[in-house]
């Protein structure tokens, strides 16, 4: 123990302070729970703030017909029947209430002249019932959470990065953690934990996350805390990453680019969709854009940069101005390019987690008592492939009833139990990091392993790649050994990126072994050597460290929903 250790107790510790993390801090704070919130990044800079399309929920504004059920219908279909069908059931069936509870708080969603919230269509939905406000519905559910959570007092920790969960005998007692500013350690003691720390996209070179953020964080506190991963493989590819500025590559081209009538093109100006999707163009799905992409950059065709070109110049230019502000700006700032005359080089980017922690379907419980997962860390809801629209409900829905889950178990509580050495292995942990003077360096270890990662599991895997992955990994473990850790002056920076790279690591073996271990093409998860899908391979890959994959049967899918299960025409509509 030493003097630069904080002691602070809480009923409920929630890690992250996006979307999810802040859904749930509300809830308990409204239940008069005693609460605290910590992130290792400002919360008006979380991840959820990035989400530009919008968010789903069967509301019928402006199709009657729509329902609950088709939507659930709708997910279970894109997710090539790997969601988990209860999840799908709580998410769709809740969806409303988390519309309305955001309405309490104060979101200002895009309205019809009649006062109706209006719903646009996205992708492989049958009904329209997106949600939205412009083209910046993350960020103002991130705002909307953020005053709300002001308006109750919750008590929210911006530069603490947690490192370890802390667990006696399969029951959490708190978690231990620095600031990334100061260096300040930080013991925090709780009867429950919420983990919304979101997913590992950041371990691929091109990502729409930004730098340090998704980089498994929560993949490995929550297998050091006795948790499992479910469907690490399943990583979902967004087709419009940006290739330059390197700084920012991987930033997210909206699909509304697309969506208003952008076409796709080759190096020789071919508008190659036509090969891979003749009916639906640029406006196919997310897996099938992605992979034509990736099929013409990996034959030759790829521009200069290793990408291809989207076009918007053809369309007028107020149209550009109206409907996609946001990208004419972006390419200004990023590029100094005006895409009113210039098309966009463009390339898969790595952009969401549809694996994560391993939950109950009921409260998002871990196996490990009073620690819970919600949103881009957890998993169930996606399957193979998400729906657009679907990841920013599923943190309403999900941040409420775990808050409520959290409530009960806190107040339920007998005695707890702490652990001295469990804290003692956490502190112990960081101390020899610090002390670490090795030869090699943090920031070029965690780029060898994007580069491992992009190489060998990105859009198309192989068997051959993916061990190739693994032994590279396997160096990379070795060299991990022998870092050098400098704080200085400007904060704790280092230590961070230390601890980004360790959960790096973790989450690009859990990665990779459980894509070995899926011997299909699924959704996302192309094997060029075994291009078909296995119905015997309707089964999640649970991973509960190296070596260590379960197959776990999905239950049957309800009969009521079965029956709205049929494919959906894209046509005239906004892509996922």
């Amino acid at each position: 123990m030493n003097g630069n250790e904080h002691q602070i107790a809480t009923s409920v510790l929630v890690i992250g302070t996006g979307g999810a993390g802040l859904r749930a801090a509300i809830e308990l704070a409204e239940r008069g729970v005693d609460v605290l919130a910590v992130g290792k990044r400002p919360k008006a800079d979380a991840h959820t703030a990035l989400a530009a399309g919008g968010i789903n929920a069967a509301l019928a504004t402006m199709d009657p017909q729509d329902s609950w059920q088709q939507h659930a219908a709708d997910t279970l279909l894109e997710s090539y029947l790997l969601a988990d069908p209860e999840t799908v059931r709580i998410v769709t069936r809740n969806a409303a209430r988390g519309i309305a509870d955001l309405e309490r708080y104060g979101m200002p969603f895009a309205r019809e002249a009649d006062g109706r919230i209006s719903q646009r269509f996205f992708g492989a939905h049958t009904y329209r019932r997106t949600a939205f406000a412009g083209d910046y519905t993350g960020l103002e559910i991130q705002r909307t959470l953020m005053n709300r959570a002001a308006q109750l007092d919750i008590p929210v920790l911006d530069t603490v990065y947690v490192t370890r969960i802390l667990v006696r005998d399969n029951v959490v007692f708190g978690a231990y953690g620095f600031d990334v500013v100061d260096g300040k350690r930080y013991v925090i003691h709780a009867d429950a934990v919420i983990l919304a720390a979101g997913g590992h996209t950041r371990i691929w070179r091109r990502t729409s996350s930004r730098r340090d953020e998704n980089t498994g964080d929560s993949f490995r506190l929550a297998v050091l805390a006795g948790g499992r991963i479910r469907d690490a493989e399943l990583v979902q590819f967004h087709p419009s990453g940006l290739i330059a500025p390197e700084n920012a590559a991987g930033t997210l081209v909206s699909e509304a680019a697309r969506g208003e009538g952008g076409v796709l093109r080759n190096a020789l100006g071919e508008r190659f969709m036509a090969r891979y999707d003749p009916e639906r163009m640029e406006l196919s799905t997310r897996d099938r854009v992605a992979l034509a992409e990736y099929t013409e950059i990996k034959e030759g065709r790829g521009t200069p940069g290793g990408g291809v070109w989207l076009d918007v110049s053809h369309l007028p230019r107020e149209t550009i101005m109206r409907r996609i502000p946001r990208v004419y700006q972006t390419l200004l700032e990023l590029q100094m390019l005006d895409i009113t005359r210039e098309p966009i080089e463009i390339a898969p980017t790595a952009h969401y987690s549809m694996g994560g922690v391993w939950v109950r379907p009921e409260d998002h419980g871990t196996g490990v008592d009073g620690l819970y997962a919600i949103g881009e860390a957890a998993s169930g809801l996606h399957g193979a492939n998400r729906l657009g629209g679907n990841s920013l409900i599923e943190l309403l829905v999900y941040g409420r009833i775990v808050g409520e889950a959290a409530a009960r178990y806190s107040r339920e509580l007998g005695a707890q139990r702490r652990s001295p050495s469990a804290t003692a292995d956490a502190r112990g942990e960081i101390d020899e990091l610090l002390a670490a003077d090795g030869p090699e360096n943090v920031r070029a270890l965690q780029r060898g392993l994007r580069n491992t990662m992009t190489e060998h599991a990105g859009v198309v895997r192989d068997e051959t790649g993916l061990l190739a992955g693994l032994s590279e990994l396997d160096d990379l473990e070795e060299r991990m050994k022998d870092v050098g850790v400098h704080p200085d002056l400007a904060g704790f920076q280092d230590l961070a990126h230390a601890f980004d790279l360790k959960t790096a690591a973790l989450a690009a073996r859990a990665t990779l072994e459980a894509a070995l271990e899926r011997r299909e093409t699924r959704g996302c998860h192309n094997r060029a050597d075994y291009p078909e899908l296995d119905d015997a391979l309707r089964v999640n890959l649970v991973w509960s460290g190296p070596g260590r994959i379960e197959r776990e049967g999905l239950p049957p899918i309800p009969e009521d929903l079965a029956a709205l299960m049929r494919e959906v025409s894209t046509v005239g509509k906004l892509v996922e």
